[in-house]
């Protein structure tokens, strides 16, 4: 075996601008071997890190699209593009190791702004247990992307594909509090502060996946990006069976509730950009945890319905009945958008 050099504090990189940009990035980042699966740390041309089954995606935010400066602080712009890529980690049961950013910005956004809105990604894979572990910087003409890859381990990742008739529908915190954030700042209002809590820095639901997964409960998970509506659809597509929703059991953030319980459960529906989970489990796998949830995380724990035959997504009531859930989540490229 080589020799491990000794460590040194950031990166060992050529002078100049670009680099200089990068070592401010990962000062005071992780030394080599400072933990066991990160084998190389940031400064070659690979991070290399060790896992049992690499569980590995990737988002991007482009100003404009996903993000407006006048919304938010850069520090807030790179929280939010890491958080939406670690929350596919969390939907995967998976526990972080790192992240790579590639950022393309104009010239006259090399400093200040661009140091804070990597301090915000760095941040943000900190709190959930990752690190850093490199990228790549561009000079762009305009706007800024942010494009975040996230690498976790998964030894056995919990998919879309497992829901089973008969299971129940759960759901993770509350829904809508991030679009009622983003339609106060449309109309020009102050949002509440708790909306803006959830649009500017969401919490990717790791830490909750892990817990949930160590008790055994899901059996199909996916994190509540576009809406609960949209993505229960890909719940009941890969698992080849329908999602029944009871609307009054779907938990909705106060800033969502309307004065019309028709407004309050398009909110819960079709907010997007909550990353809470929504899982199913076998019944009763789920209800005796539910109190010592609350109390490790603060946030509810809800059952929003049952997996029954067929397919799509529905509304269901007590006898049964069943009513197609009508609208699915946000897509880029749908007519309109």
């Amino acid at each position: 075996m080589r020799e491990r050099p000794p460590a040194t504090p950031g990166p060992r990189l050529a002078p100049g601008p670009e680099f200089d940009l990068i070592r401010g990035f990962l000062a005071n980042g992780p030394a080599e071997g400072a933990r066991a699966d990160v084998r190389v740390a940031p400064g070659d041309d690979c991070a290399v890190v060790a896992a049992e089954g690499v569980a590995l995606s990737t988002d991007m935010s482009v100003e404009g699209v996903h993000f407006r400066r006048d919304w938010l602080t850069p520090h807030e712009i790179g929280w939010r593009a890491a958080a939406a890529a670690l929350s596919d980690l969390a939907a995967v049961a998976a526990r972080p190791i790192g992240i790579l950013v590639s950022l393309a910005v104009p010239t006259e956004d090399a400093g200040e702004f661009t140091q804070q809105l990597m301090a915000g990604c760095r941040e943000a894979a900190e709190s959930v247990g990752g690190l850093l572990l490199g990228g790549d910087t561009t000079r762009s003409p305009g706007p800024v992307v942010v494009d975040v890859t996230v690498v976790g381990e998964a030894p056995r990742p919990v998919l879309r594909s497992g829901a089973r008739h008969g299971h129940e529908v759960w759901v993770t915190g509350e829904l809508g509090g991030a679009a009622a954030c983003v339609a106060a700042l449309e109309a020009g209002k102050q949002p509440k502060p708790g909306a803006r809590a959830r649009f500017a820095r969401p919490v990717p639901r790791i830490r909750e996946a892990l817990w949930l997964l160590g008790r055994g409960a899901p059996s199909a998970m996916i994190d509540l990006s576009d809406g609960l509506a949209g993505d229960a659809a890909h719940l009941s597509a890969s698992s080849g069976v329908a999602i029944l929703l009871v609307p009054e059991l779907i938990p909705v953030h106060p800033a969502g509730r309307s004065r019309t319980r028709e407004a309050t459960l398009a909110a819960g529906l079709h907010g997007g950009e909550d990353y809470e989970l929504c899982f199913t489990a076998p019944v009763g796998a789920v209800q005796p945890h539910v109190d010592a949830f609350v109390r490790a995380f603060g946030v509810p724990l809800c059952c929003v319905g049952r997996v029954g035959g067929g397919a799509g997504v529905w509304f269901v009531d007590a006898e049964g009945h069943r009513t197609p859930v009508q609208g699915g989540g946000w897509q880029h490229f749908r007519d309109g958008a």
